[in-house]
This record gives structure tokens, sequence and C-alpha cells, in this order.
């Protein structure tokens, strides 16, 4: 068996914050896990997959005994928001009537969405759709993310590339992508292509650099956030 493990997974609570904030006892706890992968397919489904293709790559949801709170990370927010709100609000009492609960929506806008690996992803599965040739539309993609300013890229695809008989996969590698290194900001993403010969997957690593402990005092040891120090060796 590959001894692999999910790049954000291994990454949460040391580098990387949790997407879903929230305390339950364990009577609810379950409920409320399925309530969380509901809303998430739901504003896929609704933003991503039919007009407005908003380009939403991450949800966020937060709760209090009060109200449940949904954080969209969105490279096209006013497709979101809608003229004078009208597709939030209508967003907003969808999820109200699906939860039960009162619901309040913020939306974070992407500034370069070149490099988000959610978004390079779907953008590189929308080529796909297009019939764009696989190796050409990695290559494009992968260039776009190294002038955009990232350090590294890997683009990884799997399955009937082509249309051809057998699934195979086929990748493109740029740039330094220290995978084992959690200092290192990787941002990783996934997406489907499903083409009338069947599904084609698409994985993203973007490596945007160390995070910045350079803004720690030089004599303190650089600490990654909610990672602790790391120990000297001793001669």
């Amino acid at each position: 068996m590959g001894q692999k493990t999910h790049p954000y997974g291994l990454r949460v609570g040391i580098t990387e914050p949790h997407k879903s904030r929230w305390y339950a006892p364990k009577a609810l706890f379950g409920e409320l896990l399925v309530e969380d992968y509901k809303i998430r397919k739901f504003i896929d489904s609704r933003l991503n997959r039919k007009p407005p293709f908003a380009q939403v790559s991450d949800v966020q949801i937060e709760r209090t005994r009060e109200e449940l709170k949904v954080i969209i990370r969105s490279a096209r927010p006013g497709l979101v928001i809608g003229p004078k709100g009208a597709e939030v609000d209508r967003l907003t009492e969808e999820l109200q009537y699906m939860t039960g609960r009162k619901v309040s929506i913020a939306i974070i806008e992407i500034k370069n969405p070149d490099m988000d690996a959610q978004l390079v992803g779907e953008s590189v599965c929308e080529q796909l759709r297009k019939r764009v040739a696989f190796r050409r539309a990695m290559k494009m993609k992968a260039d776009a993310v190294m002038q955009a300013g990232a350090k590294g890229i890997w683009i990884v695809l799997a399955g009937r590339l082509g249309g051809a008989e057998m699934s195979r996969t086929a990748e493109v590698r740029q740039g330094s992508l220290p995978l084992s290194t959690l200092q290192a900001e990787i941002d990783y993403g996934f997406a489907e292509a499903f083409m009338s010969y069947g599904a084609i997957g698409c994985k993203v690593w973007i490596f945007k650099g160390l995070y910045e402990a350079e803004k720690a005092e030089p004599a303190a040891e650089p600490v990654a956030a909610g990672g602790r120090t790391k120990a000297r060796g001793r001669r």
C-alpha cells in the first residue's frame, strides 16, 4: 500500500485552518457534519456547475448557537452577489430552507485565480470538456501559474486521456515543490471532467513559497501557524 496523505489534511492545525469551525455534542455531531457536506455540494452545483459559473473555490462554515455563517471564496464575487444583492439573498433563503437555521453569507474575492489550485484544476477540466488536447491544456495552465508568481506547479491528469482504450496518467511539473515541508505553503485542488468516454481526474499542487519566517525576530525560532518551535539538536 502507498503511504500517501491528503495534502490538505496533513497540514490542518499546523499551517492550514479547519474548513468547518464549530463544536457540537456527540448526539448532534454526525447530523451537522452531513449538513456541512450538503451545503458545500449545494453551493458547488448552484454556483459552479450551471450559470452564473462564479468560480467558487472554497466554502468555509462557522456555527454559533444562533447562526450558521457560510464564507464563500470566489473569483467572481459580483456573480455570486447578483444585481442589488438578489442572487445572494436567494441563496441565503435556499440555505435557510434546507437547514432550518438562520444563515448569513460572507463573500471573499480571490484576487489572483491563477494562484488557486482548485480553480486551476477546474480550468484544465473545462478545457478538456471543450476538446482541447490534454497536453496543451496542462502546459498552458502551468505556464500561466508560473507567470502569476508561483514557485512551483504540478498538474496530474488520470483517466482515458484523449479517448484512449486504456486509462493512464500524464503530468506537468515546473519549478520546485517541497511537498513534505510543512513550512512550505502548498495549495492543493482536485477537479473532474466527465467526458463521453469516462471521467478524467485532475490534481493540482501549487507551491507559493515558505511561510514568512522572516517576520519573526532574528533571535526567535520560526513558528508556523499553530505549530511548535523546532527543538535544537544537541551536539
